[in-house]
């Protein structure tokens, strides 16, 4: 791997560990600040929707500047921020702190999208995206279970001590190994919203926020969903976590060849058509220990698989408005994280279990399959009118 991808790398490292890894504490966050599990879930809401305004803000008044520039200030945000994580005396600071950790995500990945593709070898660009989103996969391989297991036995606060502390290693090693690429935005920001009067990329958005919530409804519980309906005990949390990691690595790199060889658009509507049925198999075998475990790796292969397809997706279509539209997909993630997050904390609150978020899941990859299905046929329209203008 080139070190100035793998700088990338880690930097997604940092990042996915500070998104997921609250998911396996949260029930270590709210016995210490007295707060219910479903109160402890708006925390994940909260990184989310900071991502949702960070992305397009962050960039909107960086973006003229060099890549390397941004992702050194985005990094040193993050660092600071998550730090503040760690100190935050009660829940409502904690609240504010997470969301201020989220600004610099969707940025991070947006412009580190367009810098991976730029510097891939011809026709490699998606497996170079998924390079740094292996970073992501493998912080729920290593991080997210480390963090989890230091969280129980430890402290919560010491896990993002350690997520402040790979952001200042990132930082470093931008500093040191990212080439000085130029500025990409020569345009203008104004003229880059323009995508965004286009169709297609609101469909994108939508593909991207409601599918993508479907994996955040169910993994946003699985603490609860493993200890209070499969029976593991509080300490197989972290082991049942790495497994889900495991899988997360596997499909990345899956979806990152898959996106290269076939269409970005086909093989994500495939994928979310599979979320949904892992999903549903999920409801219905989380009784089962052996079951539950396998699915697990299942639901998290299927869910970052779908990482490099829809990312490489907004970029092939936004054509002079890579970095601003990588960056809004990267908060139509957390869109999807705010809202799987939320409503699938809706049937917990009601009394209806801690699987029943899988029913709210499977609803929200259906209508990324649904939205997906109508893209397909927009675009195909569009590219008719071209053939017809042609001949003309």
């Amino acid at each position: 791997m080139k070190k100035s991808i793998l700088t990338l790398t880690l930097g997604g490292f940092g990042i996915g560990m500070t998104e997921f890894v609250i998911m396996g504490i949260l029930p270590d966050i709210a016995k210490s600040l007295q707060i219910t599990i479903p109160e402890a879930g708006h925390l994940v809401s909260a990184y989310a929707m900071g991502v949702v305004v960070g992305a397009p803000l962050l960039i909107g008044f960086t973006g003229s500047k060099p890549p390397k520039t941004i992702l050194l200030l985005l990094m040193c945000l993050f660092t600071v921020f998550n730090t503040l994580s760690a100190f935050a005396p009660n829940y409502e600071t904690l609240f504010i702190s997470r969301f201020f950790s989220g600004l610099p995500h969707g940025a991070f990945f947006g412009v580190g999208a367009v810098v991976a593709g730029r510097l891939a070898d011809q026709g490699k660009e998606a497996r170079s995206v998924s390079l740094m989103f292996a970073g992501l996969t493998i912080a729920n391989l290593i991080g997210v279970p480390l963090g989890t297991f230091i969280g129980h036995h430890i402290s919560w606060r010491i896990t993002f001590m350690i997520v402040g502390v790979i952001g200042l290693l990132t930082t470093t090693s931008i500093k040191l190994w990212m080439p000085g690429l130029s500025v990409t935005n020569t345009k203008g920001l104004m003229s880059e919203l323009k995508f965004f009067t286009r169709l297609d990329a609101w469909l994108i958005v939508l593909v991207i926020a409601i599918g993508t919530g479907g994996f955040f409804s169910w993994y946003s519980y699985i603490a609860p969903l493993l200890t209070e309906v499969a029976g593991f005990s509080d300490d197989s949390i972290m082991y049942i976590l790495v497994l889900a990691g495991l899988g997360m690595v596997m499909g990345n790199f899956i979806g990152g060849r898959l996106a290269d060889r076939f269409s970005p658009l086909y093989t994500s509507a495939a994928l979310l058509l599979a979320m949904v049925l892992s999903l549903t198999a999920v409801y219905f075998v989380s009784s089962n220990q052996t079951l539950t475990l396998i699915f697990t790796f299942i639901t998290g292969a299927i869910a970052f698989a779908m990482l490099s397809p829809l990312q490489m997706l907004m970029i092939n279509t936004a054509k002079g408005a890579e970095m601003l539209a990588a960056s809004v997909s990267q908060a139509s993630f957390n869109i999807g994280n705010a809202l799987g997050a939320y409503l699938g904390g809706l049937p917990i609150a009601a009394g209806l279990g801690y699987n029943s978020p899988e029913w709210v899941g499977a609803g929200m990859a259906f209508g990324g399959v649904l939205v997906s299905l109508v893209l397909m046929f927009h675009s195909r329209q569009n590219k008719e009118e071209v053939t017809e203008l042609q001949a003309a």
